[in-house]
C-alpha cells in the first residue's frame, strides 16, 4: 500500500521533491488559486505556518486551475503573486490536476484516504485541505469554506 512518503512532486520553481523530505512532520495539503473567494485563506495558512512550523507542521500550496479558471498564470506568476499579497513563505509546488484523468497521484491518494461529503472522493473547490499526521496517516479533510483557524485546534492533537 502507498504512503505519503512514496509521492514526489514538483516544485513551484521547478525541482522535483520527494514527500519523503517532510516525514515526522504534520502537513496541511491544500490546493489553492489566486483569483478565488477563498484566496484570502493564504493569509490564514500562512498565519497557521507561522504559528506552528517550528512544532512541526508544513503547509504544502498546489495550485490548481480546475475550477473556474481561478489559477490562470504560470508558476512564477503564481509566485509573485503570493509573495507579493500574502508573503507565502510555506512551500508552493507547480499546479496541478486534483481530478479527473489528469489527476496528481498525490491527490488520487489523498482523495482515497480522506473522502469528502456523502463518500465523494472528488475536490469540490479550491482550497480543499488536507490534514496529514506525523505518522504519514491522512488524518482529516476539511472544505473549502473551512477556514484555516478552524484547523488550529485539530493540529494541536496532530503535532
Amino acid at each position: 500500500m502507498a504512503s505519503i512518503y512514496d509521492f514526489n512532486a514538483t516544485g513551484i520553481d521547478g525541482e522535483s521533491l520527494p514527500l519523503d523530505a517532510y516525514r515526522g512532520k504534520t502537513m496541511l495539503i491544500v490546493n489553492v488559486a489566486s483569483k478565488c473567494g477563498f484566496t484570502p485563506q493564504y493569509e490564514g495558512l500562512e498565519a497557521l505556518y507561522r504559528k506552528y512550523k517550528d512544532q512541526g507542521l508544513v503547509v504544502l500550496g498546489f495550485p490548481c486551475d480546475q475550477f473556474g479558471h481561478q489559477e490562470p498564470g504560470d508558476e512564477a506568476e503564481i509566485k509573485n503573486f503570493c509573495s507579493l499579497n500574502y508573503d507565502v513563505t510555506f512551500p508552493m509546488f507547480a499546479k496541478i490536476e486534483v481530478n479527473g484523468a489528469g489527476t496528481h497521484p498525490l491527490y488520487k491518494y489523498l482523495k482515497h484516504e480522506a473522502k469528502g461529503l456523502l463518500g465523494s472522493e472528488a475536490i469540490k473547490w479550491n482550497f480543499t485541505k488536507f490534514l496529514v499526521d506525523k505518522d504519514g496517516h491522512v488524518a482529516k479533510r476539511y472544505a473549502p469554506t473551512d477556514a484555516p483557524e478552524s484547523i488550529g485546534k485539530d493540529l494541536a492533537g496532530a503535532l
